[in-house]
């Protein structure tokens, strides 16, 4: 099964930037989509941005200008780099990735722990 561990949440200001990182390992055959959701308190998760294999990437309407997701197929990461951040964007943000484990096509998705990122006014 594949394990996904986030890093680069924190504190910051509104206006200001980060980056957050996802290394994906454990047994799989091949990694199709990577991306980002977020959770805000007393919110359901949404989805913040996505990336196929192929590079094609999706944003939320929300996000979109602002932040950048990017993958190292190589190596089995995908970030998420944010700018001019808003107080809106304060959330748990959680790595999500579909794989197949054996290359039958049968697909599994894994989640992240989260990183909270805060972002003050």
């Amino acid at each position: 099964q594949v394990q996904l561990v986030e890093s680069g949440g924190g504190l910051v200001q509104a206006g200001e930037s980060l980056r957050l990182s996802c290394a994906a390992s454990g047994s799989h055959f091949s990694i199709n989509d990577m991306g980002w959701y977020r959770q805000a308190p007393g919110k359901q998760r949404e989805l913040v941005a996505t990336i196929s294999s192929g590079g094609s990437t999706k944003y939320a309407d929300s996000v979109k200008g602002r932040f950048t997701i990017s993958r190292d197929k190589a190596k089995n990461t995908v970030s998420l780099q944010m700018n001019s951040l808003k107080p809106e964007d304060t959330a748990v943000y959680h790595c999500h990735v579909v794989y197949d484990p054996l290359g039958y096509g049968d697909l599994l998705d894994a989640w992240g722990q989260g990183t909270l990122v805060t972002v003050s006014s």
